[in-house]
């Protein structure tokens, strides 16, 4: 992720080791996905990987993180783990929570909510997704927030980002401002699944890209691409749509057997 190579290049100028921990989540054994992209980066950036052979178990990948710290403790560090299933405080999603207080600063000098008719942005593990809708909550802002499954079907997806916002609030010891029924997913474009791009999200990209110069990666940013057309189709002329761009353009150069030839 973006985060992780941060803290791997802020790790590296204070003299600190960063480790990283991949799940083997997509299927793909070409050389371009084991060795390119964000892989490619940590490795530059002077991280170390670890491998995990489950992507989708959360909780024995994270309770491999806590043997590759206590090995580590063992040899004298004080490591520091950023684990990823719930049921630990959501610190990532904070982030989001300001980015939702930055959004609504941007919309006017009088700061002045429900500037867009909707706000689109991927849902994976929950903090970007979560962290946004509870952050624009809590300062009074109604604008609907439609999260774009990228990993998981809406049924798994929603309760996860319900009991995100749930974990923010007994975080910052408010009462939680996100009811249930206002967390929106989406998995239209989730499939073949995590990794996977279909044919109609291929064409997404090639359009964004050639026609807007906006890179979309096929994991990430390509899927909330082609839920922000299908959107604005949707609701029609005049409307205002705001499409979060989450990163991930390094991924793109793991995936060379996207079709670049085709029409856009």
């Amino acid at each position: 992720s973006n985060f992780v190579r941060l803290a791997a290049a802020a790790a590296a100028r204070l003299g600190l080791h960063c480790h990283v921990q991949l799940e083997d989540r997509v299927a793909h054994d070409n050389f371009a996905y084991r060795n390119s992209g964000n892989v490619l980066l940590d490795r530059l950036l002077g991280a170390t990987v670890h491998y995990f052979p489950e992507g989708e178990d959360e909780v024995a990948a994270d309770a491999r993180i806590r043997e590759i710290a206590d090995t580590l403790a063992e040899q004298g560090r004080r490591p520091y783990v950023i684990p990823l299933a719930p049921g630990h405080p959501p610190l990532g999603a904070l982030g989001y929570v300001d980015c939702a207080e930055e959004i609504l600063e941007q919309c006017g000098d009088d700061g002045r909510p429900n500037a867009f008719d909707e706000i689109i942005v991927a849902s994976g593990s929950g903090s970007t997704h979560g962290g946004l809708v509870f952050g624009l909550r809590s300062r009074g802002d109604a604008t609907p927030v439609l999260g774009v499954c990228v990993r998981r079907s809406s049924a798994l997806q929603t309760p996860r980002i319900q009991h995100r916002c749930r974990e923010l609030a007994a975080l910052l010891h408010v009462d939680n401002p996100v009811p249930d029924a206002d967390v929106r997913t989406d998995d239209t474009d989730l499939a073949p699944g995590y990794g996977q791009c279909a044919p109609h999200v291929q064409d997404v990209i090639l359009r964004f890209a050639r026609r807007e110069a906006i890179l979309c990666d096929p994991v990430y940013t390509g899927k909330v691409c082609a839920a922000v057309v299908r959107r604005a189709q949707a609701l029609g002329a005049g409307k205002r749509l705001l499409m979060m761009h989450t990163g991930g353009t390094p991924g793109l150069f793991a995936y060379p057997e996207l079709n670049v030839a085709a029409s856009a």
